[in-house]
């Protein structure tokens, strides 16, 4: 059965999102396991990813600890230098993808402010077809309820949806809904992917 769309997550698919190795660049790996260790940050990045404010979350959880108060206000006051830098090839991917004419929608954890900083940056971002983000949606992957919400806007068979991501659990619940899927680890081989699904040749996907 034929893909109708391909389907994008962005983080470590299109754009490296590394904040351990932000951190370790800036404060050093010791300090910046110790900051892990006192504050889930990703859960508090969730709740950004949820649709809550990008700046209020994360100031309101630095002010919670006075004594890495500043180190985890960097989360907001330096998050691009977090979200850097583009995957090329992956790039280039997507817009060969719709230069031979297939949808390409994104599929998205990420913040309602902090992805429209991001589009500032990176032109792609405001390329797809569709972007489904979280932030927007209220809801964030694995939940089988971003890939209903995408389905019933889209009206594509879940059998003819193609889907990206880096992480097993997200890739496994599109599996749970009968999209095909494929576990990114580096743009060649997502490459190699949509030349055997027929949707690009070989030079196109170089």
């Amino acid at each position: 059965m034929s893909i109708e769309a391909v389907i994008f997550d962005i983080g470590n698919v299109l754009i490296e999102w590394q904040p351990e190795r932000y951190y370790d660049r800036v404060i050093g790996e010791n300090r910046r396991r110790a900051i892990f260790d006192t504050v889930d940050l990703h859960a508090m990045n969730d709740r950004v990813d949820r649709g809550e404010n990008f700046r209020d979350v994360i100031y309101e959880t630095a002010d919670q600890h006075p004594e890495i108060r500043d180190d985890i206000r960097q989360w907001h006051d330096n998050w691009i230098e977090m979200a850097s830098p583009a995957i090329d090839h992956s790039v280039r991917l997507m817009r060969a993808l719709q230069g031979k004419g297939v949808p390409v929608f994104a599929l998205t954890n990420f913040g309602v402010e902090s992805f429209a900083y991001a589009q500032t940056k990176y032109d792609f971002l405001s390329e797809f077809d569709r972007a489904y983000v979280s932030g927007h949606m209220k809801v964030i992957k694995p939940d089988a309820d971003i890939y209903a919400q995408l389905e019933a806007d889209c009206g594509i068979a879940p059998e003819r949806l193609l889907f990206t991501d880096d992480r097993i659990d997200n890739t496994n619940a599109a599996d749970a809904r009968g999209w095909k899927t494929h576990l990114f680890e580096g743009p060649q081989g997502w490459a190699d992917r949509l030349v055997f699904e027929g949707l690009l040749s070989r030079e196109d996907a170089v």
